[in-house]
């Protein structure tokens, strides 16, 4: 296992935006799968002891995914995510926003922009988050946005560890 992998979490307020970028000790198709199936994305989006149940996606252009992060009482946060731009296996973008459970998004959202690239076994993923508004930016950060996202990448940094040996 790779133990100096890059990890980039930065939150700009000025410009409403957080830039993340990861590395992975993985090739480019395991894990662009695991940010692009929803089998995949249950089984570590969600920071623990939280879990991730997705109601449906839809991966294309225009497509949509809908899914909520559950407490361990049950408490669901739901979320619905529209993809925007798919290029395979190099990039996609999507809007993001919490949304009730009838699918009735809670505006202003934000834009995901998402890359992938792959050299000599490390996949880097390089991900932009674009708030329309700084109160969304400072509400993500206020529910634990930061650590909840880091949660998320160990968790898929173990779940690809997994995969990988399969």
């Amino acid at each position: 296992m790779n133990n100096n992998l890059l990890f980039d979490f930065t939150v700009d307020k000025a410009a409403k935006t957080v830039f993340i970028t990861r590395e992975f000790d993985a090739g480019l198709s395991l894990v662009w799968d695991a940010f692009t199936k929803a089998e995949i994305l249950d089984q570590w989006v969600a920071p623990k002891p939280f879990i991730s149940k997705t109601k449906f996606q839809d991966f294309k252009v225009g497509g949509r995914r809908f899914y909520a992060m559950v407490s361990p009482e049950g408490k669901e946060g739901w979320i619905i995510q529209k993809y925007t731009a798919i290029s395979p296996k190099t990039n996609f973008k999507l809007f993001n926003a919490f949304a009730d459970k009838d699918e009735n998004p809670e505006l202003p959202g934000s834009d995901w922009d998402y890359t992938f690239s792959e050299q000599n076994g490390t996949t880097k993923v390089s991900i932009t988050i674009y708030n329309e508004s700084l109160a969304r930016l400072e509400k993500m950060i206020e529910m634990g946005f930061t650590e909840g996202f880091k949660m998320s990448m160990e968790n898929l940094e173990n779940l690809l560890a997994a995969l990988s040996q399969r």
